[in-house]
C-alpha cells in the first residue's frame, strides 16, 4: 500500500508538471505516456476521486481520462479484468453523483459518454446497461446537478441508446419535453434543448423521426430567444448546426424560425457575436435549403436591409490610408459579417435576390456618409458571382456608377470603388473587358496615381492586376504603351521610398500588376524587357529583410513571368544573373521559416525556367528537387477532437470536419497550399521525360501515396495528372522497368478510382488509368480486372441511382427552377464521370481486344440500359460510345453482342440529338470496316438511314455538323469496305459533292485518304471525262488545308501534295486549276506543297 502511495504522490507531481506554464517543467511531464494504460486508469481515477487534492490536478486527470478512452479505448479497455471494468463504471457514476464542482462534474460526464460510446456493440447493443439506468434515473431526480449531468451525457453521446433507440423513442422525447419546460431551472431548458438538437443531428437520415419530433421546435426556439438574452449563445450555435445539416427538420416552422433569427439579428442590444449567428441561421439556410427559403421572399426582403446595415458599422481609422501592411478583415466585425453573409445570393438565385440588393444598394449611394457607399461598393463585390446572368444585362450602368466613385475624397470609397471594379473583372471576364476596357484602363491608371494613399494605390493595381489576367491579348496590346510606363514610373518612387521609408505595400502590387500584364502581353512586352529586369534584379539582390520577404517573392514570380513571356532569346541576356540569384536564394531554403513566402514564389518560379530553358534546365535539377520534395512531403498534423477540444480552438488552428457525436476531426492547414504547389512543379518538371530519370523513382514513390490525400483536392490532382508522365519516363529504363513503375501505380490507381470522392479528382484519376492503352495487353492480372469491373459496375449502377434521386428531387415540394438548375449541374459530373468510363473501357478494348469480352460481360447489362430510348441523350450517347469501341476492337466476336446494340444504332442514327446520331453514325462506320460478314445485311440498311441525315436541310449547321460528317465518313467507309453492299457508282457522285470533312480530324484523315485511294486509281467518276473534275478536285483540297484538316506530318498530305504536283507538271490543266480557285484556297495549295 505504501508503495501504491508513493506511485500515487509521483504521479500528482507529473500532473503538476503537465500543467506548468514552464516549457522544461512541461517536458518533464511527458514521461506520463511511458505509463502503461491500465496502470494510467488506476493512476487517473484516484486523482480524481481524491477531492483534497488540488483542483487543477483533479481536472487535468479528467481531461486525460477522457482522451485515453477516446484515442486507447481499444488498447486498454478490453484488457482489464472484467471486475476492474465494473468497478471503473460504477465508480464513474458514483464520482458524478457525490462531486459538488460543476466543471468537474462536467468533465466526468464527459468520460462517462465516451465510455457509453465506445461501449456499443457492432450490432447496436449498449454493454453498459447502468449508465442507462442512471441517466432515466438521473433526468428525473430532484437534485438539479444530477438531471444536468443526464443530459450532459445525452448531448454528448446522443447515440446512446443503440439498438434500443426506436424503442425508447416515445421515452426520449418525453424525457427531452419535460426538460425543456422546466420554468424553475433555465440551464435544464437550455441543457435539454441542445440535446435535442444533438439528438437530431445524429439521426439526419431518419425522417420519420424529424416529423415525431417537430412539436419540439417552437421550445426550441424560445430557449434560443431566451439564452441569447442572458448572454448565452450556445443553444443559438446548435440551431446553425441544425441549418447546417438537417434544415429540413426546420419546415414544419420555418417562419417562425425566419422571425426570431431576423429579431436577433437586428436587435442591437445584443452583442455582434449573438447577432451574426442570427444572420447565420438564414444565410446556411439558403445554401443548404435554398428553395425552402425562397419560398419566404418577405424574409430574404428584409433580411438584406440588415446585412447591409452591418456592413455599415465602419470605423474611421487616421491611419488606414497609408498603413503599410495588409491586416487580415476583422473577421468578427459585422461589417465583414454581413459582405459574407452576401453570398446568400449564390444559393437563392440572382433573380429573387439583385432586385431587391440593387433596390438598398441605390438608396445607400445616395446618402452623405462615406461608410455607406464603402458598404453599398463592397456589396456590389460580393453579389457578382450569385447574380451573374442578372447583372450582366445592367453592367453598364454600374460601371459607370461604380468608376465615378474612384474619384471621392474619402480614401475608404476610392478602395471599396477599386475592390468593386476588380471582382467584376473577375467575375464577368472576359466579357467585362471586351466591353469596358477603355474606360476601367484608364481610370484604375489614374487612381494608381493617389500618391500620400498607399492603400487605395496599392488596390487600384490589384483591380489592374484582376483586369489584366482574364483580358484577350489583342485587347490589352493598344494600351501596353501606358500600362508599362505608367506603373514604372510609380515604380521607380516606390523603389525610392522603399530605400527611405521602408515601405513596401505599394510596390509588392505594382511589381505583381507588371508580371500580370507581361503574361498577358507575352512577345509584345519584349520592348520593355529592358526597362524593368535592371529594377527587378535589384530588389532580388538587395531586398533581404525578413518584413520584405513578400515584396522579394513576388518579384521573384515576376521575373519569372517576363522571362516566360519574352522567350529564352531575348531573356538569355540576364539568364545568368537571374539564375545566380535564384540559386543563392535556393541555397538558403533550408533556413526559411515554414511560413516564409519566398518559398511557394521560388517553386513556382523554378517551373518557369524550365519551361523557358527546355532541356537545358536538367543541369539545375539537383538544386531544386531536393527543397521541391521537402516542400512535396509535408505531413499535415491531424487531430480527433471532441467538444471541449473544439470549444478551444481558434480558426487559425486549422479546419474542423464534425463527425457527430460530439466530435470533430482537426487538421492544421498551414503548409497544404505549398505542398500542392510543389507536386504541381513536380509534374512540370516530369516533363523533360529523359533529362529527369534519374529523379522517376523518388517522385513515384512521393506521388503514388498521395493518390489517398484527402486532406486537399489540388495534390490528387497532381499526382494523378503525374503518373502517365512518370511512366514516359520509366520507358527510357527499358520494358522491364516500365513494367515495374506500372505495377507500383495500378493497383493505387484502381483502388482510387474506386474511393475517390470529389468528381473533379475522381475523373482526372481516370484520364491517368486510361494510359494502359499505351501499355498494352497484359498490364492488368486478373484481380485487377476483377477489382476493375467491381469498381466500374458500382459507378455505373451509381450514375443510375443519381438519376433517379435526381427524379425524385424534381417532386419535392420545393422543387423550382433554381433546383433545376442545380440538379443539371449535378447531371452534368455525372456525365462527365461517364465519358471518363467509356475512356477506360476504350483503353481496355483496344489493348486486350476480344479476349477482354467475358469480363466485360459483367458490365453488359448496365451499358445496354444505358441506350435504352427512355435514356438521357448523354446515356445514349455514351453508351453507344462504348459499344462502338466493342465493334471496332473486337470484331468479327462482337457481333455475338449484336442483339442488344444493332437495333438501336442503326434507329439512333436519326436521332433528334446530334450527339447520339454522331455515335450511331460512327459505330456504323467501324461495323462497315471491321466488323465481317455478319454484319453485311445491316450496311444495307443502313445507309438509306445515313443519306437522309447527310441531306437534311440543316445537316451542316453548327450543332449538327459533326454528326453529319461522321455519317459521310461511313459513306465513305462503305464504298471502300462494303462496295457489294452499295451502288457506288450511284452514290460516290454525291458523296464527292459533301467533301471535304474538317471537323472530326480523325473522320477528315480517313475520307481524304480513300479520296486519295480513288484519284490515284484513276476513278473515272472521280476524276470526270478528260479530267474535268480536277478542279472541283483542287478545291476539296483546298478547303481541307484551310481547315487544317490533316496534319501536314501525316502521309495522307503528302499524298494531297502528289495529286496537286502531278497536274502541276501539266501546265494548261494546272492554270485552269489554279484559275477557278479564290486567293485564299490558292495561298492554301501552296502551303500544302511547301510543306507536305
Amino acid at each position: 500500500m505504501a508503495v501504491a502511495a508513493a506511485e500515487q504522490q509521483q504521479f500528482y507531481l507529473l500532473l503538476g508538471n503537465l500543467l506548468s506554464p514552464n516549457n522544461v517543467v512541461r517536458k518533464q511531464g511527458e514521461t506520463y505516456e511511458n505509463i502503461p494504460g491500465q496502470s494510467k486508469i488506476t493512476l487517473l481515477l484516484q486523482a480524481i476521486r481524491n477531492t483534497a487534492a488540488a483542483e487543477e490536478a483533479r481536472q487535468m486527470a479528467a481531461v486525460l481520462l477522457r482522451c485515453l478512452l477516446s484515442s486507447a479505448f481499444d488498447e486498454v479497455y478490453p484488457t482489464l479484468p472484467s471486475d476492474v471494468q465494473t468497478a471503473i463504471k460504477s465508480e464513474l457514476l458514483m464520482i458524478i453523483q457525490t462531486e459538488t464542482q460543476s466543471s468537474m462534474r462536467k468533465k466526468m460526464c464527459d468520460i462517462a459518454a465516451e465510455l457509453a460510446r465506445n461501449l456499443i456493440a457492432e450490432d447496436g447493443n449498449n454493454q453498459w446497461p447502468e449508465g442507462l439506468k442512471f441517466l432515466f434515473d438521473s433526468v428525473s431526480s430532484q437534485n438539479v446537478g444530477l438531471r444536468e449531468a443526464a443530459l450532459h451525457i445525452f448531448w454528448n453521446f446522443p447515440g446512446i441508446f443503440g439498438n434500443q433507440q426506436q424503442h425508447c423513442l416515445d421515452v426520449i422525447k418525453r424525457m427531452l419535453v419535460q426538460c425543456m419546460q422546466d420554468q424553475e431551472h433555465p440551464s435544464i431548458r437550455m441543457l435539454s434543448t441542445r440535446a435535442t438538437a444533438a439528438f437530431i443531428l445524429a439521426n439526419e437520415h431518419n425522417v420519420a423521426l424529424f416529423k415525431h419530433f417537430a412539436d419540439l421546435l417552437p421550445r426550441f426556439l424560445q430557449a434560443v430567444n431566451y439564452s441569447c438574452y442572458q448572454n448565452d449563445d450556445s443553444v443559438l450555435k446548435s440551431l446553425v448546426e441544425i441549418t447546417d445539416t438537417v434544415p429540413k427538420y426546420l419546415r414544419p416552422h420555418l417562419e417562425a424560425t425566419l422571425q426570431l433569427s431576423l429579431k436577433l439579428c437586428a436587435d442591437t442590444n445584443l452583442n455582434n457575436t449573438q447577432r451574426q449567428l442570427a444572420l447565420e441561421v438564414i444565410v446556411t439556410l439558403s445554401e443548404t435549403a435554398a428553395a425552402m427559403l425562397r419560398k419566404h421572399p418577405n424574409i430574404v426582403a428584409q433580411t438584406i436591409p440588415q446585412m447591409l446595415a452591418m456592413m455599415v458599422d465602419l470605423q474611421e481609422d487616421e491611419d488606414w490610408a497609408n498603413a503599410d501592411e495588409l491586416e487580415d478583415d476583422d473577421f468578427d466585425s459585422n461589417a465583414v459579417a454581413g459582405e459574407s453573409a452576401l453570398d446568400m445570393a449564390c444559393g437563392l438565385g440572382g433573380k429573387l435576390v439583385l432586385p431587391m440588393i440593387k433596390k438598398h444598394i441605390m438608396q445607400m449611394l445616395q446618402n452623405p456618409d462615406w461608410k455607406y457607399w464603402h458598404a453599398g461598393l463592397m456589396a456590389l463585390s460580393a453579389i457578382g458571382e450569385g447574380c451573374h446572368q442578372q447583372m450582366e444585362g445592367i453592367l453598364n450602368e454600374i460601371v459607370n456608377f461604380v468608376l465615378l466613385f474612384l474619384q471621392d475624397l474619402h480614401p475608404r470609397v476610392r478602395y471599396a470603388a477599386c475592390n468593386a471594379v476588380g471582382q467584376m473583372a473577375t467575375d464577368f471576364a472576359p466579357g467585362f473587358q471586351k466591353k469596358f476596357h477603355e474606360k476601367v484602363i484608364a481610370a484604375l491608371l489614374q487612381t494608381m496615381d493617389n500618391q500620400g494613399n498607399q492603400r487605395v494605390q496599392a488596390h487600384a493595381a490589384a483591380a489592374l492586376i484582376n483586369f489584366t489576367e482574364d483580358c484577350p491579348k489583342s485587347l490589352l496590346i493598344p494600351y501596353l504603351d501606358n500600362l508599362v510606363k505608367h506603373p514604372h514610373s510609380i515604380m521607380v518612387l516606390k523603389l525610392q521610398e522603399l530605400i527611405q521609408k521602408g515601405t513596401k505595400l505599394v510596390l509588392e502590387q505594382i511589381v505583381t500588376s507588371n508580371a500580370s500584364v507581361a503574361d498577358t502581353a507575352e512577345e509584345k512586352f519584349v520592348p520593355y524587357y529592358d526597362l524593368f529586369m535592371p529594377s527587378l534584379k535589384h530588389i532580388v539582390e538587395n531586398v533581404v529583410q525578413k518584413e520584405l520577404r513578400l515584396l522579394r517573392g513576388k518579384t521573384i514570380e515576376c521575373i519569372s513571368l517576363i522571362g516566360l513571356a519574352v522567350g529564352k532569346e531575348k531573356f538569355m541576356q540576364d539568364a545568368s544573373d537571374v539564375m545566380r540569384l535564384f540559386l543563392k536564394t535556393q541555397t538558403n531554403f533550408s533556413d526559411m521559416e515554414d511560413d516564409d513566402p519566398q518559398i511557394s514564389y521560388m517553386i513556382s518560379a523554378w517551373a518557369r525556367m524550365c519551361k523557358i530553358f527546355g532541356k537545358e534546365f536538367q543541369q539545375y535539377l539537383p538544386v531544386v528537387m531536393g527543397p521541391l520534395m521537402k516542400t512535396a512531403s509535408i505531413k499535415p498534423e491531424v487531430a480527433l477532437l471532441d467538444t471541449q477540444d473544439m470549444e478551444n480552438m481558434s480558426d487559425d488552428d486549422g479546419e474542423f470536419v464534425n463527425l457527430g457525436d460530439q466530435q470533430s476531426f482537426g487538421i492544421k492547414t498551414a503548409g497544404l497550399e505549398e505542398k500542392s504547389t510543389a507536386c504541381q512543379m513536380l509534374v512540370s518538371y516530369v516533363k523533360l521525360k529523359e533529362g529527369f530519370v534519374e529523379y522517376t523513382e523518388q517522385v513515384v514513390k512521393l506521388m503514388v501515396p498521395l493518390l489517398k490525400f484527402y486532406f486537399h483536392d489540388g495534390v490528387r490532382v497532381a499526382a494523378a495528372e503525374s503518373m502517365p508522365l512518370l511512366l514516359e519516363c520509366a520507358r527510357v529504363h527499358g520494358p522491364e522497368y516500365l513494367t515495374q513503375m506500372w505495377h507500383f501505380m495500378c493497383d493505387a490507381l484502381i483502388k482510387a478510382i474506386g474511393t475517390e470522392p470529389d468528381s473533379d479528382v475522381l475523373s482526372e484519376i481516370m484520364h491517368s488509368f486510361a494510359c494502359i492503352e499505351v501499355m498494352g495487353d497484359g498490364c492488368l492480372n486478373n484481380e485487377h480486372f476483377e477489382e476493375l469491373g467491381g469498381i466500374l459496375k458500382a459507378k455505373l449502377e451509381e450514375h443510375f441511382k443519381n438519376q433517379e434521386l435526381q427524379q425524385v428531387k424534381r417532386q419535392d415540394e420545393d422543387y423550382d427552377e433554381q433546383v433545376e438548375e442545380s440538379l443539371q449541374d449535378e447531371n452534368d459530373n455525372d456525365v462527365y464521370i461517364l465519358t471518363k468510363m467509356s475512356d477506360i473501357l476504350h483503353s481496355i478494348f483496344s489493348s486486350y481486344k476480344e479476349k477482354v469480352l467475358p469480363w466485360f460481360e459483367q458490365l453488359l447489362p448496365l451499358i445496354v440500359n444505358l441506350i435504352c430510348p427512355h435514356r438521357p441523350w448523354p446515356d445514349r450517347q455514351w453508351g453507344l460510345c462504348i459499344f462502338d469501341d466493342v465493334i471496332e476492337h473486337c470484331s468479327p466476336a462482337s457481333f455475338k453482342y449484336a442483339e442488344y446494340f444493332l437495333r438501336p444504332m442503326l434507329q439512333y442514327v436519326c436521332d433528334n440529338s446530334p450527339e447520339v446520331r454522331q455515335a450511331a453514325a460512327y459505330g456504323l462506320g467501324v461495323m462497315v470496316q471491321y466488323g465481317g460478314d455478319n454484319y453485311r445485311p445491316f450496311c444495307t440498311e443502313a445507309l438509306p438511314l445515313l443519306l437522309r441525315v447527310i441531306q437534311g436541310v440543316d445537316s451542316r449547321t453548327k450543332e449538327n455538323v459533326n454528326a453529319t460528317e461522321n455519317c459521310i465518313s461511313a459513306v465513305g467507309k462503305m464504298m471502300k469496305f462494303k462496295p457489294d453492299c452499295v451502288n457506288v457508282d450511284e452514290v460516290l457522285p454525291y458523296w464527292l459533292s459533301w467533301l471535304p470533312l474538317h471537323e472530326g480530324k480523325e473522320e477528315a484523315v480517313q475520307t481524304f485518304g480513300y479520296f486519295c485511294d480513288l484519284i490515284e486509281s484513276n476513278h473515272p467518276i472521280v476524276l470526270g471525262p478528260n479530267n474535268t473534275n480536277l478542279p472541283k478536285i483542287f478545291k476539296i483540297i483546298a478547303d481541307g488545308e484551310m481547315h487544317e484538316a490533316v496534319k501536314h506530318e501525316d502521309p495522307c498530305a503528302r499524298r494531297l501534295a502528289n495529286v496537286v504536283r502531278q497536274v502541276q507538271t501539266s501546265g494548261g490543266l494546272w492554270t485552269e486549276c489554279i484559275g477557278q480557285l479564290s486567293p485564299e484556297q490558292q495561298g492554301a495549295i501552296q502551303g500544302l506543297l511547301s510543306s507536305a
